[in-house]
């Protein structure tokens, strides 16, 4: 009996010292977690240079400089700057008569946007003395030097200068003044045309949530937007809600049109990259999900839990993005996004196919003499199609966030487009045109480059020269102001 006393007074005994050491811990750890959250800065307002953020918050910054890593690939997606164009070349007659028709990639992680919008060719290649075809408005959502810039001298300035106006300026890639308040570090909203969508809509976004901030901050330029005016003042088309038929009735009221399409004649709606919008169809934001719940799982470090910055796929890390909530295995997980992605993306290359030949016929229809009336509702039709077909394209998560959303809208596409090729072969026999139709050949970036009429040679010896002589003067101006700590 007195053994079995002594037995359960040391397994006492034991238990007491465990449970002495864990509250120790725990009491160490909330100190420490206290004390780094209540650390200060001594950063200015707006500060821009992202690394000066590091010694204050340093898992934060190693994580988000991460983000220059391009080794992730997925079945479809990628962070390592793949030429669309070449992958499907159908897209360069689809943008025929528009920048995005020279040069389309994939896109990179954030570290890398200055880089990007810098060497593409879509921005031009301005010298001393011509200026890049695009606006600054352009560089919105590639830096925290834009609101800087912006409040420095006024939006309207800002926004209705050529682009290469501000490449001194704008040198610092997206990064932590982008999304937080320099000194408290709380999510901030740093871009107005976030600010003046909520407002038309009678919404104050000051009201938002944390949680919902956690998605705000992304939709500050992960959205569909247009350079409204001859200011081209940053909009985004919200007024009358948010799906792709409440954006085209925006465009369609206000004459709104991106440009006109060089083969076939059709006003065109470009979309940008609504991944804002189209995510809330989806069954994830219904449910409470924030981008960044998906995109920047939480870590732990000792005490500290923070949200990994390095932005990305969640398929980059399935453990921490996906089964927080799901108990299904890695694999499963990864097949049941492929399977959406298959559908999706199946329906989206018909139709970048279809809508390829119906610029041709219609162009096959001009040439041998259809009239402005009997083009008009094709024309139209046309029109609804691509916009339906570029909503999506330029959603890079579509087939994910909401893929019954995503193939409700190419449904819709193609019925618009086949409706157009059957609306031209009437109008071919009404015309009673003789010649047969013949599609060109398309079947490489290249061909179809050529086909548009497009100098591709010109346009990169051009940017060659942009980038050796005028670049070099505005990192070395940027440095010289002090607006830039390092740059490769």
């Amino acid at each position: 009996m007195k053994k079995k006393h002594w037995l359960i007074a040391g397994i006492l005994a034991i238990v007491t010292f465990l449970l002495g050491l864990l509250a120790s811990s725990i009491m160490n750890r909330s100190t420490e977690a206290e004390i780094i959250a209540k650390e200060g800065n001594n950063l200015a307002d707006q500060e821009c240079r992202n690394e000066l953020y590091a010694p204050f918050y340093p898992r934060e910054y190693d994580s988000w400089a991460a983000t220059a890593d391009t080794t992730f690939r997925s079945k479809y997606m990628s962070s390592q700057d793949d030429d669309m164009l070449e992958q499907r070349p159908e897209m360069v007659i689809l943008w025929a008569g528009y920048a995005f028709s020279k040069e389309y990639n994939a896109p990179r992680g954030h570290m890398h946007a200055i880089e990007d919008v810098t060497k593409i060719l879509r921005t031009g290649a301005p010298t001393d003395s011509t200026h890049s075809p695009q606006p600054g408005t352009c560089w919105t959502c590639k830096s925290p030097d834009v609101p800087r810039l912006m409040k420095k001298v006024g939006l309207e300035a800002y926004y209705s200068a050529p682009w290469d106006k501000w490449g001194s300026e704008i040198v610092n890639p997206i990064g932590c003044a982008t999304c937080h308040n320099t000194k408290t570090m709380s999510l901030a909203i740093s871009q107005p045309a976030l600010v003046e969508a909520f407002a038309r809509q009678g919404r104050d976004i000051n009201k938002a949530t944390h949680q919902e901030m956690r998605s705000l901050v992304c939709a500050q330029c992960h959205v569909e937007y247009y350079f409204k005016g001859d200011k081209k003042y940053l909009t985004f088309p919200w007024d009358e809600g948010k799906a792709v038929e409440d954006m085209e009735k925006y465009y369609d009221e206000s004459g709104w049109t991106d440009y006109v399409h060089k083969i076939s004649r059709t006003p065109i709606i470009k979309a940008q990259h609504p991944d804002f919008e189209i995510s809330q169809f989806g069954i994830h934001a219904q449910r409470g999900v924030s981008c960044a719940d998906c995109h920047m799982p939480y870590k732990t470090d000792g005490a500290v839990k923070f949200s990994d910055r390095q932005i990305s796929s969640p398929l980059r890390n399935v453990t921490a993005s996906c089964q927080t909530c799901h108990r299904q295995s890695e694999k499963e997980l990864v097949k049941n996004v492929e399977d959406r992605q298959n559908a999706v993306f199946s329906l989206r290359n018909r139709l970048e196919k279809q809508l390829a030949k119906d610029h041709f016929k219609a162009k096959f229809l001009w040439d041998n003499g259809a009239t402005e009336e009997q083009m008009k509702p094709i024309l139209a039709l046309l029109r609804k199609s691509q916009w339906r077909w570029d909503y999506i394209t330029a959603s890079h998560g579509a087939a994910f966030h909401a893929p019954v959303e995503a193939m409700r809208v190419l449904s819709d596409g193609m019925t618009f487009a086949m409706q157009a090729e059957t609306d031209m072969d009437n109008l071919t026999n009404k015309l009673n045109i003789k010649a047969a139709f013949v599609m060109p050949d398309i079947s490489t970036k290249a061909k179809a480059q050529k086909e548009i009429g497009l100098d591709m040679e010109k346009e990169k010896a051009a940017k060659k020269r942009f980038l050796e002589t005028i670049v070099p003067k505005w990192i070395e101006e940027a440095k010289k102001e002090g607006r830039l700590v390092t740059q490769k």
